[in-house]
């Protein structure tokens, strides 16, 4: 339960801080018997997949040294942004102790793959007292950093009493998240007291986070980290392979798609000339899917190859199915355009940034309130278009399949988007070291 949870104790808490919490407490104590089971086999109906309990709960905790920053991370976006201050930590402070935990199983996958030999990797401790002690007793950070905004009451409430500071960095509030945040009123205010930076994205951020009580004295703009994305020349195994099977058709990526948005984006493309001009590089958002999606592609009668059974591929498909977590921002550099998921659905859409920093041009859906400060530097550039349907979908595929040169132009302006908003881990970083008390050049 994070603060949205815990708004919801306002009425029975007298308006007392301290009340609140003891009730949070309360409610998860009761809670969680109830829904572990529930969670459980909806989990294993779905294949999804969570870091062990024990370890939720604190236990099996690598070596941490201490005094350096507990950084936590919720998924595989917040752990892409942590990479990325971790590098600009590593220029200016190399050798900080780090401890970097996350929440969901792909997130953390994701950090030990990227982050596992720069820093100490564990699940998210659940937010009741002795997990959460366990850690901090572990680590003894001199800082909590908190990736973009998901503040837990238990884990706010520990850092106080230790005198721990928090950084909320790459801050983000969104109106709807605002609205719900502002019911709480005062009852935030002392919670939110141990928070002593918020690192936000932009201004709009700002304000929303010093309506909520956390003073203007601790609030900065540093921009977006999302922007400081490097592009990955690492090889892909299969990269060669690839690209002899796509030949001379336009390379498609559909990329972190959510259910119902495969089936769109393949109607689009059979109203825009059909699949023997395309080839598909489709990679759902969560891997549960994955099962699904590949039967989803063989019923529309595309040839499949599937990243985890390439042994079993055939000799000229037309889809490939990245059925694995963390190759997709390496993949894009295969597309000549993308679709970015999460936009045709109303789930806010994910990250356009990776495909432009190659020079791939972009398409989305309306529904972009995750990164709507993104998309609208991008829009500005030219280097998005925004549809609102299949029609729409379908012609921009069209285009994009018919004029190469034109869409590579369209490309290089999303390149130039990130380019033009680059430095914010930088400033981040510095930040955060100096809210730390840690020097910069060493820990």
């Amino acid at each position: 339960m994070s603060l949205y949870g815990f708004v919801g104790l306002k009425g029975y808490a007298g308006g007392m801080a301290d009340e609140a919490l003891w009730l949070y407490r309360m409610a998860l104590r009761v809670a969680l018997p109830l829904a572990a089971p529930v969670l459980w086999l909806r989990d294993r109906a779905a294949g999804k997949e969570r870091p062990p309990l024990a370890a939720r709960l604190g236990q099996g905790l690598p070596p941490v040294r201490p005094g350096g920053l507990w950084i936590q991370a919720v998924s595989v976006g917040e752990v892409e942004v942590a990479r990325r201050l971790v590098r600009a930590l590593d220029e200016c402070a190399s050798g900080t102790p780090l401890l970097v935990t996350a929440t969901t199983a792909t997130g953390l996958a994701l950090a030990r793959r990227t982050l596992g030999e720069r820093a100490s990797v564990h699940p998210c401790p659940l937010d009741l007292v002795r997990p959460v002690r366990r850690v901090l007793d572990a680590a003894r950070p001199a800082a909590l950093v908190l990736v973009e905004t998901e503040l837990w009451p238990e884990m706010l409430h520990q850092a106080s009493c230790r005198g721990i500071p928090v950084a909320v960095v790459n801050a983000r509030l969104s109106e709807r998240s605002f609205g719900r945040y502002r019911k709480a009123g005062a009852l935030l205010r002392p919670l939110l007291e141990p928070v002593r930076l918020v690192a936000a994205r932009e201004e709009a951020d700002a304000g929303r986070f010093a309506a909520l009580g956390v003073s203007e004295d601790r609030i900065v703009v540093t921009g977006n980290v999302k922007y400081d994305l490097e592009p990955d020349p690492s090889p892909l195994e299969w990269e060669d392979r690839f690209r002899a099977w796509a030949g001379d058709r336009f390379v498609l990526a559909v990329g972190s798609t959510m259910e119902g948005e495969e089936a769109m984006v393949l109607d689009a493309v059979a109203a825009a000339g059909g699949k023997g001009r395309f080839m598909f590089l489709v990679a759902p958002r969560h891997p549960e899917r994955f099962d699904a999606v590949a039967e989803l592609l063989e019923r529309r009668g595309l040839t499949l190859a599937r990243r985890n059974a390439l042994d079993a591929a055939p000799a000229c498909p037309d889809a490939f199915l990245l059925d694995t977590i963390g190759e997709l921002s390496r993949a894009y550099r295969l597309a000549d355009g993308a679709f970015i998921g999460g936009s045709l659905v109303p789930t806010g859409g994910h990250n356009p940034l990776e495909p432009a920093v190659w020079g791939v041009p972009v398409v989305t859906g309306p529904h972009l309130f995750n990164f709507a400060e993104v998309y609208a530097a991008m829009i500005e550039s030219g280097g998005v278009a925004v549809v609102h349907g299949q029609e729409e979908l379908a012609a921009v595929f069209r285009g994009w399949a018919e004029n190469r040169e034109a869409t590579r132009q369209i490309g290089a302006a999303a390149r130039a988007a990130v380019e033009a908003n680059r430095g914010a881990a930088a400033r981040t970083a510095e930040a955060v070291l100096r809210l730390a008390g840690l020097p910069a050049g060493g820990a």
